[in-house]
């Protein structure tokens, strides 16, 4: 029998939830099968067999988290299969405990044993460490439970999450602190309210705040605006546009274009294509741009690939079909990861101007903003003019403040003079 383990589907990904399974105990699986689906920190993303068999176990539920290398599920050649299908396993605790009665079975429980309630778990020796899974340990720490003070019930007396829910749920409640005086309680925020609804995290979301919060605690942050006059660019877009839908090509977004100029900026200016490396500076040679994407639930960022080599309509075809699978949740591993600079836009919200916060390992991110009608001085006259508002974050470990502004000042001329984007 061969393990179906948690894959590390991402560069940055340390757990994973099964979203659901596309195959259920006794179905034959051929190599290259979709067997389940993970939600990972960046997408939802599909798990493929690298082995021919039949689905003898499922280990972890739909809906359930586990760490990266947990088996959540045992291939075999279908001897236990129909064992498996007409034994329902056991409860994973107590009938008393709603909390651990809803959670799905942890990755880290075998299926073919069934647990007992905790209070008949096996023993151990007074000075041994009790054996945790790593789930388990993750929910003692995050329910305040001390793990010396819990019998396993798992294979060889492990502790595993049932356990930790039954001891929370069986903890006296004089343990609980008291507040420390009427008034401190009643300025506490309400958690159960009909006014209050709780909304977990997803894994994308999770990760976002996390890195991001590194990446503003580390990084030192400067910030390099530039006011561009986008009148032209916006003629010349029209005009493109006009010839690539009479050749039936793809219409060309302002974006598509900025994400040109950027490649082709950072071509000229490769002092920022780099990474900080702690004692060392990353000089990337290939210019990979993440565009990022708001999707339900979080925010991806999939990359544009060697933009500077491609042509204007081949990135605005190729940003379509990354941010609609990026919407959809089926963007692959390899359209996520490598980039090397950030691009940013939220001028079709309206939004003018904003500071975004860099993307790490990147050293560097564009934020892109609106164009609006604004009153310039031309010739001595007073004329109406679009004006696009730009800012560079950049990290200043990796990044000078003169080679960012270098950077801004060749895409402003690029946006300035649009013709030189394309040629």
């Amino acid at each position: 029998m061969t393990d179906i383990q948690m894959p590390r589907l991402s560069d940055t990904m340390e757990e994973g939830v099964i979203a659901n399974w596309h195959k259920q105990v006794g179905d034959a699986v051929a190599r290259g099968d979709v067997v389940a689906e993970i939600e990972t920190d960046k997408a939802l993303m599909e798990l493929e067999a690298y082995d021919d068999g039949v689905l003898e176990k499922i280990l972890v539920e739909a809906g359930a988290t586990v760490p990266i290398g947990t088996p959540i599920a045992v291939l075999g050649d279908g001897s236990g299969a129909a064992a498996e299908v007409a034994s329902a396993p056991a409860p994973a605790a107590p009938a008393e405990a709603p909390a651990a009665e809803s959670a799905p079975a942890p990755a880290e429980e075998d299926a073919a044993v069934e647990p007992a309630p905790a209070a008949a778990g096996a023993s151990r020796s007074g000075g041994a460490k009790p054996k945790a899974s790593p789930l388990a340990k993750a929910v003692a720490k995050e329910k305040g439970v001390d793990l010396s003070t819990v019998q396993g019930t798992g294979p060889g007396g492990r502790i595993i999450r049932a356990d930790i829910e039954a001891a929370a749920v069986a903890a006296p409640a004089e343990s609980a602190p008291a507040p420390a005086a009427p008034a401190a309680a009643d300025s506490a925020p309400a958690v159960a309210s009909d006014d209050v609804e709780e909304i977990p995290l997803s894994n994308i979301r999770k990760v976002t705040a996390k890195r991001l919060t590194e990446s503003k605690q580390n990084a030192p942050h400067f910030y390099l605006t530039s006011a561009i006059d986008v009148t032209d660019l916006l003629e010349f877009r029209a005009g493109l546009n006009e010839r690539l839908q009479a050749a039936d090509g793809p219409k060309v977004s302002v974006n598509d274009l900025i994400v040109k100029a950027v490649a082709t900026s950072l071509r000229t200016n490769p002092g920022v294509n780099v990474s900080f490396a702690g004692d060392k500076m990353l000089q990337h040679k290939r210019i990979n741009l993440g565009v990022a994407v708001a999707i339900e639930g979080g925010l991806v960022v999939p990359v544009v690939k060697d933009a500077d080599r491609k042509s204007v309509s081949e990135i605005a075809a190729e940003s379509r079909e990354l941010a609609g699978r990026a919407r959809e949740g089926k963007l692959k591993l390899d359209e996520m990861s490598g980039g090397t600079f950030s691009i940013s836009n939220l001028g079709m919200f309206g939004i003018e101007q904003f500071s975004a916060v860099i993307n790490p390992p990147e050293a560097a991110i564009l934020a892109v903003g609106a164009a609006r009608d604004e009153v310039q001085v031309r010739d001595g006259e007073f004329v109406a003019r679009k004006i696009l508002r730009v800012t560079l974050s950049a990290d200043h470990r990796a990044v000078d403040g003169a080679v960012g502004a270098a950077f801004l000042q060749q895409f402003t001329s690029l946006l300035e003079d649009p013709i030189r984007i394309i040629a």
